[in-house]
């Protein structure tokens, strides 16, 4: 039970970073800047940066998401229960990735945890914890990510005080700033995915016993990355070409925020989505600039809303099995 636990968590891991790992730097293929595969290149390198850092910056999300709380610790306990919770997520998440959907890895664990703690607990599953710290973190993240694109969208196009616009850096300088600020935010961005994703996967892995904890984050971030290069194309062409178009200076702009966005909820231990605030970001500027996909968008919200009961679903059934088995 210990090793399908250790290897359902790597598959875990391997669907995150195929699903999640190019987001970081969809702007930049999006808007030209850089080819398919130097924008992968580039995503994965931070991205993996960022997993290793999350050993020392992110505790608080490796807490959250081994389900304290949520159900009695005697279910957190059980092999069958993370199992269940890994699994069911993992699958979840890949079934998106091979259909185009991005989707968020967080709302994934979450419907899992519900799923097999709802069977392993019944009514003993605490949904207040549920929505205090998954559902409105999950649910206000997008919605601030439009906000705030729009407003910076509105203010680098003002024409009033052309001298505070990031716009006015190419009038300025000849553009010479927005390929260097456009690269370094794709990078924070993606060292914020890093940061923030790995560890909600330590955190089902604490139960194996086959390494040390620091082992793990590096273990982890090794899959994370291969997940990302060998099956990232789908949700790049999604994210970059779908939603709307984008210019080097829109791009920038949806980077800062979802970068910002992502870092300070690490930070305070608070499970947002990467997908859910960079989706937002890039949704942003097409809704301001009128140059969304809106049926796009439809088909994209629609896979969240269903990400959380397929989830929950696969998980309760992992459960039983590995229950009725075991």
């Amino acid at each position: 039970m210990t090793f399908l636990i250790f290897c359902a968590v790597l598959l875990l891991t391997y669907a995150n970073g195929a699903n999640d790992n190019f987001k970081g730097t969809a702007t930049l293929w999006g808007s030209g800047t850089l080819n398919y595969k130097q924008a992968l290149l580039l995503a994965t390198l931070f991205t993996f940066a960022g997993s290793l850092c999350s050993f020392f910056l992110a505790n608080g999300l490796v807490k959250n998401f081994s389900g304290k709380g949520l159900v009695p610790d005697e279910i957190l306990q059980t092999k069958e229960f993370v199992l269940a919770v890994a699994g069911g997520t993992g699958i979840t998440i890949l079934l998106a990735t091979f259909s185009g959907f991005p989707v968020s890895t967080t709302h994934g664990l979450v419907g899992a945890l519900v799923g097999a703690g709802i069977v392993a607990s019944g009514r003993n599953v605490d949904f207040s914890v549920l929505g205090k710290t998954f559902f409105l973190p999950l649910l206000i993240s997008p919605l601030i990510a439009i906000m705030l694109t729009g407003i910076l969208y509105k203010i680098s196009n003002t024409k009033k005080k052309p001298h505070y616009a990031l716009s006015g850096l190419t009038l300025t300088n000849n553009g010479s700033l927005i390929n260097p600020l456009h690269f370094l935010s794709a990078g924070v961005v993606s060292f914020a995915r890093g940061l923030n994703d790995t560890p909600k996967l330590i955190s089902l892995l604490l139960l194996s016993t086959y390494f040390s904890l620091p082992i793990n984050f590096l273990l982890l971030a090794i899959v994370m990355a291969t997940g990302g290069l060998i099956n990232a194309r789908k949700i790049a062409e999604t994210m970059s070409k779908k939603i709307t178009s984008l210019s080097p200076q829109q791009g920038l702009l949806a980077n800062m925020v979802t970068g910002t966005l992502v870092i300070v909820a690490s930070k305070f231990g608070l499970p947002v989505s990467t997908t859910h605030v960079s989706v937002g970001s890039i949704y942003g500027i097409g809704l301001f600039a009128k140059t969304a996909n809106t049926r796009e968008i439809a088909g994209i919200g629609l896979s969240w809303l269903l990400t959380l009961p397929i989830a929950a679903l696969i998980s309760a059934t992992i459960f039983l099995i590995s229950s009725y088995i075991h």
